[in-house]
């Protein structure tokens, strides 16, 4: 199975399209991420939200939010000007975490009160993002792993 989660800073903002064929928007943008050594630069990587999730992209997010994303991680030839082909990392959201604070995602729900017949003050800190199928990605990944 493939299924990532990583912690990103976003470094472009995104980009709008949409497809030919029904008018699905794509929205994309270029995100940061540490390296797991110290001394190692940070590293890019392009990330794609279908539908909905491109909607809340285009909409909420901008440059510098933080953000956890979770997704799946492909990999993608690409051939450069001189014709050498390059690897490159593609991922596509299935969910978004704000961690900044200046990101407030409609489709995150509020704070919710736990069993309200307890009268109970407490409440839950867990927010998160329904799942985003569309569109399906092929298994056929090639990571070089």
């Amino acid at each position: 199975m493939n299924h990532c989660m990583l912690e990103v800073l976003v470094k472009k903002a995104p980009t709008v399209r949409f497809t030919q064929d029904n008018k699905t928007p794509l929205a994309e943008i270029e995100a940061e991420f540490d390296s797991l050594r110290a001394d190692d630069p940070p590293s890019s990587i392009k990330v794609i939200g279908w539908g909905k999730l491109a909607e809340e992209l285009q909409n909420k997010v901008q440059v510098n939010s933080k953000l956890v994303i979770e997704g799946r991680l492909r990999m993608n030839s690409v051939t450069r000007q001189d014709g050498t082909k390059e690897k490159q990392a593609e991922f596509t959201l299935s969910r978004i975490h704000p961690l900044s604070t200046n990101i407030a995602l409609s489709s995150i729900p509020s704070k919710t009160q736990s069993n309200q017949k307890n009268n109970s003050a407490t409440s839950s800190n867990n927010e998160s993002v329904k799942w985003d199928s569309s569109p399906l990605i092929p298994d056929t990944d090639d990571i070089p792993f």
